[in-house]
């Protein structure tokens, strides 16, 4: 069987972990999962160690009850608040005339070392944008191909340092060492576009609780990703002081009239609502004036995404925006970044449906999740250096070969009949020729013995 794999993503209300492995057939399957409620994390980083360390330990250990198998290799997400982008260019000489993996990983290596990359800062994705062979044009996979020269261009995403050694120091009560992290947006682009969406451009914005990730795919690969510490929780909270309603009161009221635009033409005009520091108070409200609120949120952080988007120069690039994550559920949220966005298709997107017993995907919020599994167990990926400086190449896995035991069939009654008749016919002949035999045999011990006396 494949490698087991642990897939964690760290959210900011929630931390969820699968155990996973991939059958022979390269389909994913899903051993054990396990979420816990998230502690020492704020917008996506880590601000207590031990808090943090105990919530994650909580959902490993849920996931790894399912199933005792030794963890082969872990997998995490990392939020975009601690990650930036640089771009790099790199050729290397082809001595053999002939490009193998050796050479598509060297060639990545020297884009990497050549990198202009911060100090304080780690890649933890070297990913080609495009190879040239020679003078060739863009080459999506240089496999194989002959040539004296291998060019690649490529983005390279790194990382804060203290984020990745703080998330490494969180899971050692895991006793969870080999680790390989993601970013979040990358995660959650593998686990919601679908192969067309991948290829033509694709605008993909993850809204969270606390943190909203987005990222541009293009021909497969992440050209750009950036972040927002604006999430779902603003709103809750901007609903708390616009209301004077407590902080669950105000969550209660998001979830249930939550909306940009309403519902049906039948939808409550009039709420009545919990008032802070006193249990029995309530007051009236209009459902018009909680959407005032939501949709003044949710327009200034569309508008905020727009804005970065435009600075980064690559915006002709996108043909479609994909809305996920838990802010994505507001009803009309589409309609109102389709206007932000100059009319660009958007749309509202699940996650890639993994078929498993124990959890349904069928959420935005696990895109994230669903990504991470997707990349860890991809057995045909995209050329890519990982955070560990390992080049993501094809897996060709086979499957054992079961010795078949020899077994002595069974005969039937005929073949026995059969069997016996046979023998009996041959017997016949060896009884004759064993009597003449032993006649034979007589006659000449009778000579003998007579000779013998003689002399």
């Amino acid at each position: 069987m494949d490698k087991t794999v642990i897939a964690i993503d760290i959210g900011s209300t929630s931390i969820t972990s699968i155990v996973a492995q991939n059958d022979y057939n390269g389909k994913i399957n899903i051993l054990g999962l396990g979420k816990s409620q998230s502690a020492g994390i704020n917008k996506g980083s880590i601000v207590d160690i031990d808090l943090a360390s105990n919530a994650i330990k909580d959902a490993v250990d849920l996931a790894k009850s399912s199933y005792d198998a030794t963890i082969n290799e872990t997998f995490i997400s990392i939020a975009g608040a601690n990650a930036r982008s640089i771009r790099s260019h790199s050729s290397i000489n082809v001595p053999s005339g002939q490009i193998t993996i050796k050479e598509i990983k060297q060639v990545l290596l020297v884009a990497l070392y050549d990198a202009q990359i911060v100090p304080e800062y780690e890649a933890i994705h070297v990913i080609p944008l495009y190879f040239k062979v020679d003078d060739s044009n863009a080459i999506a996979n240089p496999l194989n191909m002959n040539g004296s020269r291998l060019e690649v261009y490529a983005n390279i995403i790194t990382v804060k340092k203290t984020a990745i050694t703080n998330i490494k120091n969180a899971l050692k009560k895991s006793n969870l060492e080999d680790v390989t992290f993601i970013l979040k947006s990358y995660a959650s682009s593998i686990g919601t576009l679908n192969d067309d969406q991948l290829k033509l451009g694709t605008l993909m914005i993850d809204l969270g609780a606390s943190t909203s990730d987005f990222a541009i795919v293009n021909n497969k690969a992440v050209i750009y990703n950036d972040f927002l510490p604006i999430g779902s929780e603003n709103i809750t909270n901007d609903l708390s002081i616009m209301l004077k309603t407590p902080i669950d009161a105000a969550n209660e009221i998001k979830k249930n009239y939550g909306a940009l635009i309403p519902k049906d033409e039948d939808q409550i005009k009039k709420i009545k609502i919990k008032l802070i520091g006193n249990d029995y108070a309530e007051e009236t409200i209009s459902s018009d004036f909680i959407q005032t609120i939501i949709h003044a949120r949710v327009e200034e952080t569309l508008c905020l995404i727009n804005e970065k988007v435009k600075n980064s120069g690559l915006k002709d690039k996108i043909n479609n925006i994909i809305l996920t994550g838990g802010m994505s559920k507001i009803n009309g949220i589409d309609t109102l970044c389709k206007k932000i966005f100059d009319n660009l298709p958007v749309q509202q997107q699940f996650p890639h449906t993994i078929q498993n017993g124990y959890i349904n995907f069928n959420d935005a919020t696990l895109s994230t999740i669903v990504g991470i599994l997707m990349y860890a167990l991809d057995s045909d990926p995209r050329f890519e250096l990982n955070s560990n400086k390992n080049l993501r190449e094809k897996v060709i896995k086979e499957k054992p070969i079961i010795k078949e035991q020899k077994t002595t069939p069974k005969k039937d009654e005929n073949q026995t009949v059969q069997k016996q008749t046979e023998d009996d016919s041959f017997g016949i002949l060896n009884i004759k020729n064993e009597a003449e035999k032993q006649k034979s045999n007589s006659f000449m011990s009778k000579v003998m013995k007579k000779f013998s006396e003689w002399l």
